[in-house]
Order: structure tokens, then sequence, then C-alpha cells
């Protein structure tokens, strides 16, 4: 008889082995991308586009499928295909493969994305969520720690192996689910006389519904498309800043990629100190807590971000980018479980994944136009300009702030 683990321990191992899996591909990719593949910035921009463009066209329909079906097989669904994803872009050194990848890993992070979330908050009603999601996160920075060690030993002897590797232990996660996730607290969103055309409409009208009565999702969701403007142009450019804006300092006769291995390891131990603080924080239970926190969060990466863009120096390049990181792996929790206490369960993986879509609609939107500043320019010209899309991001969370001081027996 097979064994289902309780769902708590199931969220927190499989934070810890997705994070694990996925860091042994994208310790390395962006290198293999640059060195291997030789892709200019605005092709480097690009593979973001195309990764950004199959999560905004699946993310409503996956995230139905999560709140119609089965939150469990919406995750196991986009495990298998992340690692196909991975599997096609280290057996096939090529642009267009690379291209290709990205429809796959685009397609399966909107099948996990607001599902386990949702999942997660379903199964286990005892626990907050902030403190939920934090730990859950933590676990993800021990695993992603463990698999970027990993990977820098792969890397080291073929920056190809750690790719594929990661596509193979991906798909094993797969089985390794369908027999030991639990879901007994789903119920699907829609009606049971429904249809299952009728159901999907039910759910996305009620998921619009929600959204558009409440002002703070609304801004939430003007949150999402700023940020997503901000961050592709840094996601995909700033290997290439470190490559051909700086001097890496020698290791020996170790290859260039073992330093984006320590550059991973620092992000994962100071994430997970930060995090520890934050669970530990009362404030971050509440509201008005969260929100307080992401507006320090926002800006402090917004000047970092503008650091790293300018300067060529490579101490200050390494404490911007530890910053900007750090910040980014402390913000989702804590944004995910503002957003989540906002939402009625029965529509909740539907609201996150159109969250998740907004944000890629900024990814796409941002992306090509600042792979065409660093072209006409430079790498560090384009990074520095995102900077003008974060700052309505402050004005956004200033806002929240205010209508949470204004209705405080709303927070939750």
């Amino acid at each position: 008889m097979r064994k289902q683990f309780e769902a708590y321990r199931m969220y927190l191992i499989f934070s810890c082995l997705y994070a694990l899996f996925y860091s042994l591909n994208s310790t390395v990719t962006m290198v293999y991308q640059v060195e291997i593949l030789h892709l200019s910035p605005l092709q480097l921009v690009l593979t973001g586009t195309a990764f950004e463009a199959s999560c905004f066209l699946s993310q409503v329909p996956t995230g139905i499928v999560a709140d119609l079906y089965s939150r469990k097989l919406s995750v196991i669904l986009g495990v298998g295909l992340t690692g196909l994803g991975f599997l096609i872009q280290g057996s096939i050194p090529s642009y267009p493969a690379v291209m290709a990848s990205q429809v796959f890993l685009g397609i399966g992070s909107t099948f996990i994305d607001g599902a386990l979330e949702a999942w997660i908050a379903d199964e286990d009603r005892a626990k907050g969520l902030n403190t939920v999601y934090l730990r859950g996160a933590q676990f993800g920075q021990i695993g992603a720690l463990a698999g970027i060690l990993l990977s820098t030993v792969l890397g080291n002897l073929s920056l190809v192996l750690p790719i594929l590797m990661g596509g193979g232990l991906m798909l094993t996660l797969c089985l390794f689910l369908a027999l030991s996730m639990p879901e007994v607290h789903f119920h699907p969103a829609a009606p049971e006389e429904l249809n299952s055309f009728q159901k999907i409409g039910f759910t996305l009208r009620s998921g619009i519904k929600i959204i558009r009565t409440k002002t703070v999702l609304l801004l939430l969701l003007c949150m999402a498309l700023f940020t997503g403007l901000a961050s592709e142009g840094y996601d995909r450019l700033n290997t290439d800043h470190f490559l051909n804006d700086t001097t890496l300092p020698r290791l020996g006769n170790l290859k260039p990629v073992t330093w984006f291995g320590i550059f991973g390891i620092l992000v994962m131990l100071l994430s997970t100190l930060v995090m520890q603080f934050a669970v530990k924080r009362k404030k971050a239970s509440s509201s008005l807590g969260s929100v307080e926190q992401l507006s320090l969060i926002n800006f402090f990466y917004l000047l970092s971000m503008l650091l790293f863009g300018i300067t060529r120096n490579f101490s200050l390049m390494l404490l911007s980018y530890l910053t900007i990181n750090t910040l980014k792996a402390l913000n989702r929790p804590i944004l995910s479980a503002l957003l989540t206490n906002q939402i009625d369960r029965s529509v909740r993986a539907t609201v996150l994944s159109t969250n998740e879509q907004v944000n890629s609609l900024g990814e796409i939107l941002g992306g090509p136009l600042i792979g065409l500043l660093a072209e006409k320019f430079s790498v560090g010209f384009g990074i520095s300009a995102t900077v003008i899309f974060l700052i309505p991001v402050s004005l956004l969370l200033l806002i929240i702030r205010n209508r949470e001081l204004k209705n405080p027996a709303e927070q939750t």
C-alpha cells in the first residue's frame, strides 16, 4: 500500500527537492548560453520572452485546471514539463532548442504556480500561511544550495551535464509526487451539475468577480505588471554583465562557472538567514505588516539594481547582486501570503495564476525593450534602466498601506 505524507511535510519536501533539481539547471544555464552558444544580449532576453509568453498564454487555463480537477495533478504535470524542458535544452546545443525548451518550462511553471499554494492552503488549514510559505521558501533555499554545489562541481566537467541531470531528476520527482502527495480536502470550484466547459466559465467568472470587487487585488495585479517589466532584463543579463563587464578573480584552474556557484551559495545562505528572521517576526502575520515589509524590500531592491547596473567594480557588483537576489527570494513568500489571504479558497489557483500571468505580460513587454537598450548601449545601461519600472511599485505599495491603515478590520 502506498504511503502518503502529511501535507505540510510533503510541501516542505517538495520545496526542497524541486529547488534542488531546478538549481542544477539554473546555476549553469546562463553561462552555457553565453559561453557555449554565444548568444547576444538581445537573444538572451528573447529566450526569456519565449518563456514568459508561454507563461502568459497558459497561466489562466492551467489555474482553472487546478481549481476544477486537481491541484496535485497540476503540480505533477508542471514538474514533468519542466523536466522535459531541461532535457531539450541540454541535449540539443542550439538557439532554436533553447527557445523550444523555454516553452516547456513556461507551461510547466504555470501548472505549479498557484496550484501549489492553493493545495497547501486547503490541505493544512491549521498553520498560518505566512509561516507555511516562508518555511517552504527556507526549505527551497536549502535544496537550491545543495543543487548549486552539485551543479558547480558537474559544470567544471561539462556545462551540459547538470542540465541533463536536473531534467532526469524532475521526471523522477513526478513519480514520487503521484505516490506520496496527499489531496483530501480539494473541492471543485464549480457546481457538479455543470459540464466541463460550463465549469471553466464559472470558475473564470468567479475569479474575475473577486478581482474586480477587491481594490487591493487590483493594486497587487498592477504591482505584478511593473515587477515583471523590471525583472526580465536583469534576470537574463546579469550573467553577461559579470562575464563581460568586469574581471572575475581567478580561482586556480577552475572555470568561471565556479564563481556563479559561489554567488548562488552566498544568496542561499543570506536568504535563509533573512527568511528565518522574517518567520520569527509577528509583524509578518498581518496584512499591514506584510505591506510594510514589501515596501522596505522594494526600496533597497531599487537602489541595489541601480548600483549593479552602473558599476564595473567586481566587489560592488557582487554586493548589489547578493542584495538583489536575497530581496527577491524574501519578497515572493510574503507577497504570496498577502495575495492568498485576499482570495476565496475556491478560486485561489485561478486568481494566483492571473497574478502570475500579469507578471509574465510585464516581462514580455519589458524584456525586449531592455534587451534593445543593452544591445545599443551596454548591458549595464539596460539593467539600470529597469529602475524606472520599480518606482510605480513603491507608489502602489504606499496606496495599499494607506488603505490598510484606514480599514484595519479588513486585515487578515
